[in-house]
């Protein structure tokens, strides 16, 4: 199968989209599938891509780190001609998500999107934040599932989300995966004694990108908190990004920055020998569609502590594999950290040991192996598929369609905003 994925973000940008991209294109490369990747231009990108087709970009748009496309993209539609996609597949909503849409209908392909990212939580990168603002990005994600063939939610919660916001077109559950061998085995003691921290210390982990709505502060403190009861207790944080210094602040403040660690990105092998030096992941965003570097913990043998949100909620089975707190206070982390480091070693083995099924029950050929189930279900389904040789003007109706089509989208995910935001104001 010939798979085109339009992302706005990918390598070496390092969030949840793009290693999701990532891990997917390698699983379908491997089983024989050709992948063609549309994504934007960043700093540092890597040399000699193959397979990948870059837009020009804005970078670090709005002091952010990430990119903003700016299509046309010049030579597109000629490597399009070339490659021969059979499925367009969208993993977001605006920029690329509507070149991914135009393809798609002047190609008569179907259309697959996968609703990675709770908009709403991140309307603070967009200048003129507001309450309409969220409402606009819930709106417009929701306009655009119902033009496309197919939805894959990353997780239950989030399925149950888009149906109750009014997304009529099928929906699946295809969250990303885990490779099991790349988190197996990990050189932890090494780690340990590169960065000074003591080899029998109990070592608080966390993974992934620093930014105010993963809700770091909140976990910091909590951390804090527990790192300070505990003379032998460390923070480990693999990741960077905007709330990095806020977190060193809380740990200066307490007068423990010594037992802050932090370790900026990391790649393989030595993402996994860093996670091997952890004891325990914990975790509190509530912007999450999946568990993604949670699977990725418990790949590691390392019991989570979460806060009970969409994502988290599908994988971390509290008692079992960790804690899910529904007491979303600083105070109900720090506690569920104290409880998780006095549990005696047979118990925490049975915990390491729930935490290794979990990963397994999300590994990353189970999960390919859906999603290219759900392409063939949605290529037998398109009923109106164009050939390439169809008539010009075919093609002109298809791309009239297709405009009108994002333009109503657009202007109705707007004037759904815009009454919300009047009637807010006249309750008040």
């Amino acid at each position: 199968m010939n798979i085109l994925i339009l992302t706005n973000t990918f390598a070496p940008h390092v969030g949840g989209v793009a290693r999701s991209v990532a891990a997917f294109v390698d699983e379908y490369r491997k089983r024989g599938h050709q992948v063609l990747i549309v994504a934007p231009q960043f700093p540092e990108m890597p040399q000699d891509e193959v397979g990948v087709v870059r837009a020009p970009a804005i970078q670090k748009f709005n002091a952010s780190d990430f990119s903003v496309a700016l299509p046309p993209i010049a030579g597109l539609r000629e490597r399009l001609d070339e490659f021969q996609p059979e499925i367009v597949h969208s993993q977001h909503p605006f920029l690329l998500g509507m070149t991914a849409l135009r393809i798609a209908r002047s190609r008569g392909l179907p259309l697959v999107f996968t609703h990675h990212t709770l908009y709403e939580q991140y309307t603070h990168y967009v200048p003129g934040d507001s309450a309409a603002m969220k409402h606009f990005a819930i709106e417009l994600a929701t306009r655009y599932a119902n033009l496309c063939d197919q939805v894959f939610a990353p997780s239950e919660s989030i399925a149950g989300l888009l149906r109750e916001r009014g997304v009529i077109r099928p929906v699946s559950v295809v969250p990303t995966g885990v490779r099991l061998e790349d988190f197996k085995q990990g050189d932890g003691k090494a780690v340990r004694k590169a960065m000074g921290i003591p080899e029998e210390a109990f070592v608080v982990g966390h993974l992934g990108r620093l930014a105010p709505e993963k809700n770091l502060e909140f976990m910091t403190r909590a951390i804090a908190d527990f790192v300070q009861g505990h003379p032998d207790a460390h923070f480990l944080v693999v990741g960077r990004g905007p709330s990095e210094d806020a977190m060193r602040a809380i740990f200066a403040r307490a007068g423990i920055e010594d037992r802050l660690h932090m370790v900026g990105i990391l790649q393989q092998p030595q993402l996994a020998d860093t996670l091997h030096a952890m004891n325990l992941f914990a975790f509190a965003s509530l912007s999450e569609t999946q568990g993604m570097v949670l699977t990725e913990a418990m790949a590691a043998g390392l019991p989570v502590i979460a806060l009970d949100a969409p994502g988290a909620r599908e994988v971390v089975k509290d008692g079992r594999n960790g804690r899910l707190l529904q007491d979303q206070t600083p105070a109900a982390f720090s506690a569920a950290l104290q409880w998780l480091a006095a549990l005696p070693p047979v118990t925490r083995q049975d915990m390491k040991q729930a935490a290794l099924g979990t990963a397994k029950a999300f590994s990353m050929s189970r999960t390919a192996e859906k999603a290219l189930s759900c392409y063939e279900a949605v290529r037998s389904r398109n009923t109106a598929r164009a050939s390439h040789g169809e008539r010009d003007w075919e093609n002109v109706v298809a791309w009239i369609r297709t405009e009108w089509a994002i333009l109503k989208s657009v202007a109705g995910a707007g004037d759904a905003a815009i009454g919300t935001s009047r009637s807010s104001d006249k309750e008040k």
